[in-house]
């Protein structure tokens, strides 16, 4: 069963890490995103899950604003040739449906199965928002914790400039 955002808010309180969370109506798109959250601070971001040609699974972190080209991204991270994964493959892996792909689900993937790649230039901002499993919420967390986070589900995340120049 994968963790709820109680959960995952619980892991982070055990972490001793602090977020700010608001809700929202459901959102599905950068554009829904940035039309309801108001005067939210920070880095609003985007979450990409990705299988390679070879059957490794990624989740590309990055702002909501970066220009990703999938031809090109592999070079870019070191994978196979990359497309969007299926849902299931997504609800398998990292416990989410699609319109909720966050980092914060890498909680469920308890076997490392999903490489993670982080854009350096989302990493500028000290504060980073994201949805905690379900996209009715978004959570706030600063840089270094998100990187504790992410270390501490078992993962080593990959800094990498994503937007080709």
């Amino acid at each position: 069963m994968p963790a709820t955002p109680d959960d995952l808010f619980k892991r982070l309180e055990a972490l001793d890490i602090e977020t700010t969370t608001v809700s929202h109506p459901p959102l599905f798109t950068v554009a829904e995103s940035q039309a309801l959250r108001g005067s939210l601070p920070g880095g609003h971001c985007k979450n990409l899950f990705l299988k390679d040609k070879k059957g490794q699974f990624w989740l590309v972190v990055c702002l909501e604003d970066a220009a990703i080209n999938l031809k090109s991204l592999d070079k870019i991270i070191g994978s196979a040739r990359l497309s969007f994964a299926k849902a299931d493959y997504l609800m398998d892996k990292l416990g989410v449906e699609p319109g909720a792909v966050t980092p914060f689900a890498l909680i469920n993937d308890g076997s490392q199965d999903v490489n993670v790649v982080l854009d350096a230039a989302m990493l500028e901002h000290d504060v980073l928002n994201y949805h905690p499993l379900t996209n009715d919420r978004t959570t706030a967390i600063r840089r270094n914790d998100l990187i504790a986070f992410i270390k501490a589900c078992g993962h080593e995340p990959a800094v990498v400039a994503v937007e080709e120049a």
